[in-house]
């Protein structure tokens, strides 16, 4: 069982909505928190209602009392207070691994995340986190480097157990993603470059690294799954509106969908 922590995305493209879909794709059972409401589709966020911290505590605690959780993905947080709410929470159960999706921005360009929120993601929710995964723009900002082996090293530095930096927003032919891990040898994976701008990589990339681990697959091997996984994904995305594409997150399964033949 996988508890996905993250906000609502009414497009289906991210937010739980997405870790649901492919936490269920690596064979796991989903559960979630909401941590806030929005009112976005495939083009931008136009606004984000957060949810009362105490109320998003009361959801994460309500399931843990209940249902043997193997690993946790956060996602989207909205605020300051509930970043620190969550960590607190995530105290009491130190034995369950975290992946964190930093979202700092949407695909669209809006901010999703103040000044605050990121100290309070730096300072109380990556010394409990196994995983964090941002992309190379999230990673500058978190840390505010420029070179990203000092980011991740500051990451490191921060408490997380290993960094994955993602290279989609890099203007390289091939994407190359990288894990850091402490006194560890770098491990790259490149990609081909797909033409497309997607919604929900991001989200799909995390929570998928997380029911792998759920399922019992080692560090390493569950973050090169699941960027295969993502990867394919996203060479299935298909365009529901009038911006970016969805991963198609049930491609394994759906190699003749339906809604593919749609006008």
């Amino acid at each position: 069982m996988v508890l996905t922590i993250s906000g609502h995305d009414p497009s289906g493209g991210a937010g739980v909505q997405a870790d649901i879909e492919s936490i269920a794709a690596m064979g796991c059972r989903a559960t979630s928190a909401v941590t806030c409401t929005t009112i976005q589709d495939t083009t931008n966020v136009q606004q984000i209602i957060p949810l009362p911290p105490e109320t998003v505590a009361a959801q994460i605690r309500t399931l843990l009392d209940d249902i043997t959780v193997r690993a946790i993905k956060i996602g989207l947080l909205g605020t300051a207070e509930t970043a620190n709410t969550v960590a607190a929470v995530l105290n009491d159960v130190p034995d369950i691994p975290v992946v964190l999706d930093p979202i700092l921005a949407a695909g669209g360009g809006k901010a999703l995340a103040s000044e605050k929120l990121i100290d309070a993601i730096l300072e109380k929710l990556l010394p409990r986190t196994l995983l964090i995964t941002p992309n190379s723009t999230e990673a500058r900002r978190l840390t505010g480097r420029s070179d990203l082996d000092s980011c991740a090293q500051d990451l490191l530095d921060g408490g997380c157990g290993a960094v994955l930096i993602t290279g989609t927003h890099e203007s390289l032919p091939e994407v190359t993603n990288r894990l850091y891990q402490i006194d560890q040898k770098v491990l790259s994976s490149n990609w081909s470059r797909l033409p497309e701008s997607y919604h929900g990589s991001g989200c799909t990339l995390a929570s998928s690294i997380a029911a792998l681990i759920a399922g019992g697959y080692d560090l390493e091997d569950a973050v090169y799954r699941g960027q295969s996984y993502t990867w394919e994904a996203l060479s299935h995305g298909y365009a529901p509106g009038r911006g970016q594409l969805l991963p198609d997150r049930f491609f394994p399964f759906e190699p003749e969908a339906a809604f593919r033949r749609l006008p």
